[in-house]
């Protein structure tokens, strides 16, 4: 198949672009610059790949890109845990109803939307699964604006315009593993955090971890898999404490100069460092919080095999060290 990929230079997009390239498919990925090779030289060196400019909150570039196309990944969304409602929330939404309006233009038979864990869990349940819809009221900014995009992803294919095309949908949660590119990605930031030791202690927060070439995979097979159209599909590996997750990267790198953070940090000093750092406010409520979530959907159903967190952990730390995003 001819596949495009949206927001191609992405740490997600890179890698469902190799494992594409790597299983036969053609590959067209929309990025916001052709021209910027800090941003787009490691595609190119992954094999034949088109670049057509195109951004979410502009038509300009869009029927091109999906010009002959057999199905679109669209992997592209704004991704900040500082940003505004209104800066994550519209770009998501109406970037998300314009790639599929101008794919069901194309005659793409196929979408495989990127969405989110952040799409499920921020509801009440004893285990999540595909079921759950986050409640966008109790939401802040950045899963709301994946909660949201999705919604309006699925009530766009209610539509008469959508009558020849299918959806997919992978949810993922924190996605770690290697970076392709030099560019960084944010949920990386919890390892580079603790490599860095930019912290003193470890709050008792955790979190539900997937690594980006299993991420990558699951887009192909949702791609692939016929029985998949018109399923979500939750993306999980294993859930690991912040603390267990630097202790595996203390007993790894410690011989390298590298020294993480194992103490733990009272939750009272974390209450008062978030008046200061938006980024933390966010994280407050899942102090001490483990949610349970299954991803045997996805196993089943996809065929789906998720690598050990640990190598997922490792990997992230190798791939910063050799990239030079930290140094001991």
């Amino acid at each position: 198949m001819k596949v495009l990929v949206t927001g191609a230079s992405g740490y997600i997009a890179g890698h469902c672009i190799r494992e594409l390239l790597e299983h036969g498919h053609s590959v067209c990925g929309t990025v916001r610059d052709t021209s910027a090779d800090d941003k787009v030289a490691f595609l190119r060196e992954l094999g034949e790949i088109e670049l057509v400019a195109a951004e979410l909150m502009s038509d300009d570039g869009w029927d091109e890109a999906v010009a002959g196309c057999d199905a679109v990944l669209h992997t592209a969304s704004p991704f900040s845990l500082k940003a505004d409602e209104e800066s994550l929330v519209g770009p998501a939404v109406q970037g998300t109803t314009r790639v599929l309006r101008a794919a069901a233009r194309a005659g793409v038979k196929r979408v495989v939307l990127t969405s989110s864990t952040a799409a499920i869990i921020n509801t009440d349940a004893e285990i999540y699964t595909e079921e759950q819809w986050s409640d966008p009221e109790q939401c802040s900014p950045y899963p709301k604006s994946k909660t949201l995009a999705e919604r309006a992803a699925w009530a766009f294919m209610d539509t008469k315009e959508a009558r020849q095309m299918q959806l997919v949908v992978c949810n993922p949660c924190l996605v770690l593993g290697p970076l392709l590119g030099t560019r960084t990605s944010l949920s990386l930031s919890v390892v580079e955090r603790l490599l860095k030791r930019q912290m003193p202690a470890v709050p008792n927060i955790g979190f539900s971890v997937v690594d980006v070439r299993d991420v990558a995979t699951a887009h192909r097979l949702a791609l692939e898999t016929p029985e998949a159209a018109g399923n979500r599909y939750l993306l999980m590996s294993e859930f690991i404490w912040m603390r267990e997750m630097s202790m595996m990267l203390k007993e790894e790198f410690s011989e390298r100069g590298f020294r993480p953070p194992t103490m733990h940090l009272p939750y009272p000093i974390l209450w008062l460092a978030a008046r200061f750092d938006g980024s933390i406010k966010t994280i407050l409520s899942d102090i001490g919080v483990r949610r349970t979530l299954d991803a045997a959907k996805a196993k089943s159903e996809l065929g789906w095999k998720p690598r050990p967190v640990r190598e997922s952990v490792i990997e992230t730390g190798e791939s910063l060290i050799a990239k030079g995003i930290v140094g001991s």
